[in-house]
């Protein structure tokens, strides 16, 4: 696999982005992906949902008082903007000039976890994802100092229930497990401290504030300290610790290049993340120039999002909807804004389990056959207990191909942009599937170069990046 392909893959999702690694250079490329503006306009599909407390309170008073139909009528239209959400995100992956700034996005939506299902608040959870959005590439104490302060988190993570008369430590815990330190590097009594500076911590009308009655205003020890400690207060206690760059550090890693990465690399690059003060682009930056220039293909397994949406690139598919990409990613494990429990996907082999994989060939099998399922499946949302209606409809695939060449030629071609390696065996199979007769401009040359890409995409060595 060319260089450019793989690192358009592993800083963005589909391999569209080569030419752009390719002409600029990767520093260049870099700069850009950071420099990037985003739309803060809100959505139109969340101008009608509740968007503070007494909102929220509000329209549920409203539907408890409401017979059974209006009831599902509502429970409907929620259910429908969670899935314009999703789609809205979706699309900006899939639209973006530099895509890193959501890749990093969705790094932080797995590492500061909150679902739809536990918030139920489709306003609360944009603006979780628009705080990602923003901070992207700042700074990793600031953005956690606001992430544990938005509605979403406070939510999610059970912190309205946190109370000076009846402590609720999960936020405090995970504070420290899984958003910062990581098990072994604190104490049971570091989390019921700063479980106690986090009561009352509760919903807010724009993010997460303390309720006067709620709070503990005692001194708490935490990590040595002593302090009428709050929130704020317990980020920058942390940030002082040792261990503090390396958890990140490890995700960032595994996120963009190795499923496993050497506790050298961790190391190294933390202590030089600690260095910069936290500051994520320059972190950003050293990682990608540095790995770049090593041959490390083949160490990474894509993700469902990076499989699709390459699969829809390689196949000019692009009036495959946003709905059946959120479909296909939900189906394999990786469900945009409801992941499986506080952990995140776990990602690596459980990317290809033998479930996963064959559900990767029937999407290539149907995709290069010119089928998708049929939106209007997905246009009306089943009452409990009801399956959609599935059926498929004809869609437009091609693959773009080198129509002078020789059937080695691309073979070539093809390996070189969707293989890290090829074996002689590999090479005999696609050999006798596109053959040396071959007539690239021929009526039915586009169909053998499908079947070849069809072939290429259920291989072991297609699945790595």
């Amino acid at each position: 696999m060319n260089k450019s392909t793989l690192w358009s893959l592993r800083l963005g999702f589909s391999g569209k982005e080569a030419s752009k690694i390719e002409q600029l250079g990767l520093e260049q490329f870099l700069k850009k992906s950071f420099s990037t503006s985003f739309d803060k306009q809100l959505p139109s599909f969340l101008n009608d949902e509740p968007k503070t407390v007494a909102e929220l309170r509000d329209a549920r008073q409203k539907i408890k008082n409401s017979n059974s139909e209006e009831q599902k009528k509502f429970l409907k239209k929620q259910i429908r903007n969670s899935v314009e959400l999703k789609k809205w995100w979706i699309g900006k992956l899939r639209t973006e000039a530099f895509p890193l700034r959501e890749k990093m996005v969705c790094f932080w939506h797995n590492h500061f976890v909150s679902t739809s299902q536990k918030v139920k608040s489709n306003y609360w959870m944009y603006q979780h994802n628009m705080v990602l959005r923003e901070h992207a590439f700042g700074n990793f104490k600031e953005l956690t100092k606001k992430i544990i302060k938005t509605n979403a988190m406070v939510r999610y993570l059970d912190n309205v229930d946190n109370r000076a008369d009846k402590i609720n430590e999960n936020l405090s815990r995970e504070l420290l497990e899984l958003f910062t330190l990581g098990i072994g590097n604190y104490t049971e009594n570091d989390i019921k401290n700063g479980a106690r500076a986090l009561a009352g911590l509760g919903l807010g009308e724009d993010q997460a504030q303390y309720r006067r009655f709620f709070e503990d205003n005692s001194d708490k020890t935490y990590f040595g300290k002593t302090g009428n400690f709050k929130a704020d207060d317990l980020v920058d206690i942390i940030f002082e610790q040792k261990n503090i760059p390396y958890l990140i550090t490890r995700k960032i890693l595994k996120w963009f290049i190795y499923d496993t990465p050497t506790e050298e690399l961790v190391t190294y690059y933390g202590d030089y993340f600690r260095k910069v003060n936290f500051e994520l682009e320059p972190l950003l930056t050293k990682i990608f120039t540095e790995e770049y220039a090593k041959n490390n293909s083949g160490n990474k397994i894509k993700d469902p999002l990076v499989y699709i949406l390459q699969l829809i690139n390689e196949l000019n598919a692009n009036e495959i909807p946003d709905v059946m990409i959120g479909f296909f990613t939900k189906q394999q494990g990786m469900d945009l804004l409801n992941q499986p429990n506080v952990k995140g996907w776990d990602g690596g082999n459980s990317w290809l389990t033998s479930q996963i994989y064959l559900q990767r060939n029937n999407a290539s099998d149907l995709m290069c056959n010119g089928r998708n399922i049929n939106r209007k499946a997905f246009n009306k949302i089943p009452d409990e207990g009801e399956e959609p209606e599935i059926t498929l409809e004809k869609i437009n695939v091609g693959i773009t191909f080198n129509k002078k060449g020789t059937n080695k030629d691309i073979i070539a071609e093809l390996s070189n942009r969707l293989l890290f390696q090829v074996d002689e065996s590999t090479q005999k199979d696609m050999e006798n599937l596109l053959k040396y007769d071959f007539d690239p401009k021929g009526e039915n040359a586009q169909n053998a170069v499908l079947r070849l890409f069809n072939y290429i995409t259920k291989l072991p060595e297609y699945q790595l990046i």
